[in-house]
């Protein structure tokens, strides 16, 4: 049986959706509900969903639960994922990224579980030398966020070498977009992302938006992203879990010259769009004018971030789906109506 962490979360909900959809499976869900919502998995769910409120890390917990469950692969998405909180309280995100993660892989060992996707992020990689960025591309992170998830890779690679762990790195750009159903969308306490903001300012139900920096080296002088949808992420997810059907790991694996330990993936659109382009697209989806100004840019920013994802092409077969205007018009539809 799959374990999901994280399954109430934003990208961890629409996965949990995903899986249900394909396959006949039950699942285990786990999330601690501190950032989470319960209504995420609720909503046209049935009862192939074992829920567990508790935190990775209580060993005991986790240890019942693999152990009722007869569980033998994971996916991991429980993660703090704020960058600019990480950097303001460090020591939350090593606790939570970090050591709990670490404490649930032991428990994974313990209970013979030693395959896992675990969902990681291009925040690994610093400040690009060079852009698009492929998965070879240094990892030399800029915040703590981006230090705790690298952390796990690297546990996971030594896990892999001392007990015979598997695994899958998927390392994605900008999550964005809501599930076509409209049931499940993006929902944070304190929203930090591009397109939940701009669609607020325009809807009149949050406040004018700050486009932070305008004088980078990019057409309209604003930060370029790689935006993928939620949805295609989840499907990323799904093909990954589908590489352990085998005895070895197919495809390149994490460190070259490391056969059959694990493999590791770019998950992004390749195709860019800045700041001002997005709010073009917010205009032209919802008919309304984003207010918005300008302020002084934010330090680490990159100009632009965008990935090379041949490897999940060539690979796994995942080519994300949606574009922009679908991620945007998705997330209108979710914003217009959400449940949570």
């Amino acid at each position: 049986m799959l374990l999901i962490t994280g399954a109430c979360g934003y990208i961890g909900s629409h996965f949990l959706h995903h899986y249900l959809s394909l396959t006949d499976q039950a699942v285990v869900a786990v999330d601690n509900l501190v950032l989470g919502h319960v209504q995420a998995i609720s909503p046209g769910i049935s009862d192939r969903v074992h829920f567990y409120q508790c935190d990775v890390g209580d060993k005991k917990a986790m240890a019942d639960l693999l152990k009722s469950h007869k569980v033998d692969k994971v996916v991991h998405f429980a993660a703090s994922a704020y960058v600019g909180e990480s950097q303001e309280n460090p020591f939350k995100y090593f606790n939570n990224n970090v050591v709990q993660s670490l404490a649930l892989l032991e428990m994974l060992e313990q209970s013979h579980v030693r395959d896992i996707v675990f969902s990681s992020t291009c925040a690994s990689y610093g400040v690009p030398l060079s852009v698009p960025i492929d998965e070879e591309h240094r990892q030399l992170p800029i915040n703590t966020y981006g230090v705790s998830k690298l952390t796990i890779e690297h546990a996971l690679r030594a896990l892999a070498l001392a007990k015979g762990f598997r695994y899958v790195l998927l390392r994605y750009f900008n999550a964005a977009g809501a599930s076509a159903s409209g049931l499940i969308g993006e929902s944070h306490a304190t929203e930090t992302h591009l397109i939940p903001l701009a669609l607020a300012a325009a809807m009149g139900t949050g406040p004018a938006l700050k486009v932070y920096g305008n004088d980078y080296e990019t057409p309209d002088g604003t930060c370029i992203r790689d935006y993928v949808h939620v949805d295609d992420l989840a499907d990323g997810h799904l093909r990954a879990l589908k590489l352990f059907a085998g005895d070895k790991m197919p495809g390149p694996a994490v460190v070259p010259g490391s056969d059959e330990l694990g493999a590791v993936f770019n998950l992004g659109t390749s195709q860019g769009a800045s700041v001002l382009e997005v709010l073009k697209m917010v205009e032209k989806v919802t008919g309304k004018a984003v207010p918005h100004s300008f302020a002084p840019r934010r330090p680490g920013d990159p100009a632009v971030l965008t990935a090379v994802a041949e490897r999940a092409a060539s690979v796994m077969g995942w080519q994300p789906k949606h574009d922009l205007e679908s991620i945007v018009r998705s997330a209108y539809v979710w914003e217009q109506k959400r449940a949570y």
